[in-house]
């Protein structure tokens, strides 16, 4: 049976105590917690988890565990429970509450990419030519609209100006377009879906 999607969100973890659990040399590690920093977050990062304990985690706000350990992981789950702090144990869903998300990014956009760990792998092919989409043009042009929108905002400030702020920024965005295609591999009958 397949499991019901999960909820996508976005956190603002300036400020906030989150901790990594992962070897060093750990690629899911290192990518997690440089990405947890670029967000502003206060990282702490176990790479030896034999030393682990439960004071690790006990103040933390998010923690994210790449090693595939379901005991590990049991014990991080009781421990978020009793704690109340969010989990994520990369590829073991069952223990955690997130799910990490491929993202795209260029400048200030994020796009977030789930499968419900159902294809990671197809998740992955999306990151990547969304990615290759997303290019140092696209990053300009979106801030670009960014520092109009402020412009605008602090030469016509309070609600009274609202809509005609939001119908500009609209004009401003007309002529942007997308375009996607995909391909399937030979074993995939599309017609039957």
């Amino acid at each position: 049976m397949i499991p019901p999607p999960f909820f996508p969100v976005s956190l603002n973890l300036v400020g906030r105590r989150c901790v990594v659990i992962g070897a060093s040399d750990d690629r899911e590690a290192i990518e997690k917690a440089a990405a947890l920093r670029e967000s502003a977050a206060v990282v702490e990062w176990i790479t030896d988890v034999a030393a682990f304990n439960e004071s690790d985690v006990a103040s933390a706000y998010f923690v994210i565990s790449t090693p595939q350990n379901a005991e590990l992981s049991a014990r991080l789950r009781a421990l978020a429970d009793e704690h109340r702090f969010l989990l994520c144990c990369i590829d073991q869903p069952n223990y955690g509450f997130v799910a990490m998300a491929a993202i795209a990014k260029a400048g200030p956009v994020r796009v977030a990419i789930s499968t419900t760990g159902l294809a990671p792998r197809v998740g992955k092919k999306l990151k990547e030519r969304l990615q290759e989409a997303m290019d140092a043009t696209f990053a300009r042009f979106v801030e670009r609209l960014g520092e109009m929108k402020i412009k605008m905002k602090a030469e016509q400030p309070g609600h009274a100006h609202a809509q005609a702020r939001r119908a500009a920024m609209i004009e401003a965005a007309e002529g942007f377009d997308a375009h996607i295609t995909f391909e399937y591999p030979d074993w995939y009958d599309a017609s039957r879906g």
